[in-house]
């Protein structure tokens, strides 16, 4: 080939490159212009007042494309696929209970984005900040109130793949005392204390008492359901084959997620729930694998979202492995039902 011929071939490469460049900006400007825009098929969303002590309200962000998507939104519990009324707050993940609220948001740089948690008052004021040292996952607050969690990706892994590492903290908002990641506490496993470089803890849920929790503790190619002592600063093994737990209103039973051998790698779990006393699993009548941390409303049904068209859409289905999933919201995720 002439030194001609290479200057041609490079010259058509540059200008190739440049028209895929300017291609996908105009594609990433339009598809976010769409994204701005309500779409007529989607649920009506109007900006008005959400607290989070409002009875029998479900608060959620709000997937819809237009100009309150990524918003907390909140419509009546007896009514969740009604218009919805947006708060102008913005989370990737909340949840809330007795008046506070825990909303886990991007900060978005020049270069990258950074995380952070926001402890929200009832009217969802701003009490406290938080950094968080990933992409948020998972997000819960105690019954009273007095403590919030979070879970993060470190590094952007996924919880489908079999390497990765994650960041749970818990807060006290009354005090603002922060415990950055659960890998301070003390591990017993099996009447030991443990101790391995591979501890991960992700999906913490509350008990109403102000001292116990429930959370996944994953090492050496195992998860399991540990029980937390906010006081002794200690976590126990209780059972195997756990994902992001959740514990029900009357604090007997868990509802999770559980890996099922022959499933596919990028959809392996099912949800089950857990007698804490019997230690008996109830597999739900959801056929489909579902990756969230279910949400309980009342003592007989849970909560969780699925893919759908926005994003995800909410379902429901009964704790007692009866009855069929429902779908009851769409362009909705991170659900809690306040003012109870």
């Amino acid at each position: 080939m002439t030194v001609r011929n290479r200057v041609l071939v490079l010259v058509a490469s540059v200008l190739f490159l440049a028209a895929v460049a300017v291609a996908s900006v105009v594609h990433a400007s339009a598809r976010a212009d769409r994204r701005d825009r309500t779409q007529a098929d989607g649920p009506k969303v109007t900006s008005g007042q959400v607290t989070l002590d409002a009875p029998g309200e479900m608060v959620f962000r709000n997937m819809a494309w237009g100009p309150h998507r990524d918003e907390l939104t909140t419509v009546p519990a007896s009514d969740p696929s009604g218009p919805r009324t947006a708060s102008g707050v913005k989370c990737l993940r909340f949840y809330a209970g007795s008046g506070t609220g825990v909303c886990l948001q991007a900060v978005h740089g020049t270069l990258t984005d950074t995380y952070r948690a926001e402890i929200l008052d009832a009217h969802l004021k701003v009490r406290a900040r938080y950094d968080v040292p990933g992409i948020p996952s998972r997000a819960r607050v105690s019954p009273s109130g007095r403590y919030a969690a979070w879970t993060a990706f470190v590094g952007g892994d996924s919880y489908a793949g079999t390497n990765f590492s994650t960041r749970a903290a818990i807060v006290d908002t009354r005090t603002g005392r922060l415990t950055p990641s659960l890998e301070s506490y003390r591990i017993l496993k099996d009447g030991h204390t443990y101790h391995a470089a591979d501890v991960n803890f992700w999906g913490v849920t509350f008990a109403p008492d102000d001292r116990t929790f429930y959370a996944t503790l994953a090492t050496k190619g195992q998860t399991y359901l540990v029980r937390g002592d906010l006081r002794a600063h200690t976590v126990t093994t209780v059972h195997t084959n756990v994902e992001c737990p959740s514990l029900s209103p009357d604090g007997t039973r868990i509802a999770f997620k559980k890996r099922v051998k022959g499933l596919p790698k990028d959809a392996p779990w099912h949800l089950y729930v857990l007698n804490l006393r019997t230690m008996r699993e109830t597999p739900l009548a959801e056929p489909r694998s579902v990756d969230d941390q279910v949400v309980w409303h009342g003592d007989h049904t849970v909560v969780y979202a699925l893919a759908g068209d926005y994003g995800a859409d909410l379902y429901q289905v009964p704790a007692d492995g009866t009855g069929v999933a429902r779908r009851i919201s769409t362009a909705a995720v991170s659900p809690a039902y306040v003012g109870r």
